[in-house]
């Protein structure tokens, strides 16, 4: 089994969904993130954070996955000001909803006065809920964004073990997990970490609050990165242990002390009906339903 921690499935279709569960990824956890293009109001804001809690975690149980995701104003917009307080404001009705298991992805993107301003009140936030944190780190002067980041973290008095820096490469790896935070891989085809990068990352750091994740999104990305990483690691010698608590058991680690996101959600028997509905709506667009069971770690 696997889980993939990073990945934005409101932008990816059925077949994603059909492929993932196939390849063994049995939870997925959704980031709030931005749409490619600015939002212009606050509405924009509300219908998208209700998605994340409602349809998308609908659509993905009608294919065997359970749906989780974290709630917060991602950095690339909160360089609007007036707009950014105002969706500040709405994040708590949000916050509190079933399946949302930390505040992210915040942080960094250009660095900018607002970046910080918007990052430190969501760090507060978190406080506030008593949740978990997923921070973005800028794929621009990656290495100083992420010592900024965790300075800031340290800064509003977060315990390391209640944040994941994600988006790490070689040059970030060792600063995070020195620091004792959880350090987060993202797998792209072309950019940010390739998988045989990534084994040579678990070869020289191991296990310990390393977690991969596909970030997939609208644009080049694999919603197979997990699994494909997994395979590649096995396949070059690194232990089934490691390959275990990087692509499964450390993400559910800590996930977990959000209280909402336990591995009995999805272990079990576990039988899906195509013809539910919600609201009134099925995946099925005139296909005939397909009756699903899934044996949990039989898959």
């Amino acid at each position: 089994m696997y889980i993939d921690p990073h990945i934005h499935m409101i932008s990816r279709t059925t077949d994603d969904y059909e492929n993932m569960r196939a390849a063994g990824i049995v939870a997925v956890i959704e980031p709030a993130f931005w749409l490619g293009q600015p939002r212009t109001n606050l509405g924009s804001f509300i219908d998208y954070f209700s998605t994340l809690v409602g349809w998308e975690r609908f659509r993905a149980s009608q294919f065997g996955i359970k749906h989780y995701c974290t709630m917060g104003l991602n950095s690339k917009e909160a360089n609007n000001e007036a707009l950014a307080e105002q969706v500040i404001d709405a994040l708590p009705q949000f916050i509190a909803k079933e399946g949302v298991v930390a505040i992210g992805e915040i942080g960094y993107d250009d660095q900018t006065d607002m970046e910080d301003k918007f990052f430190r009140i969501q760090l507060e936030l978190a406080k506030e809920y008593n949740l978990p944190v997923l921070v973005h780190t800028p794929h621009r002067d990656k290495k100083q964004g992420t010592l900024r980041s965790m300075k800031v973290v340290e800064e509003h008095e977060i315990p390391p073990h209640l944040v994941l820096i994600d988006h790490n490469n070689e040059e970030t790896a060792k600063a995070v997990l020195d620091r004792g935070f959880w350090a987060g891989f993202t797998i792209y085809p072309k950019t940010k970490m390739s998988k045989k990068r990534m084994v040579e990352v678990a070869k020289q750091y191991g296990s310990a609050k390393v977690i991969v994740d596909s970030s997939a999104d609208w644009g080049v990305s694999d919603p197979l990165s997990v699994p494909k990483t997994a395979s590649l690691m096995l396949e070059k010698g690194v232990s089934k242990h490691d390959i275990h608590q990087i692509c499964y058991q450390n993400a559910l680690s800590f996930y977990n002390q959000s209280g909402q996101f336990n591995e009995s959600d999805w272990l079990g028997e576990n039988n899906i009906d195509q013809a539910d509905l919600l609201s009134g709506n099925s995946v099925l667009r005139g296909q005939d339903p397909k009756e699903i069971t899934f044996k949990g770690k039989d898959t």
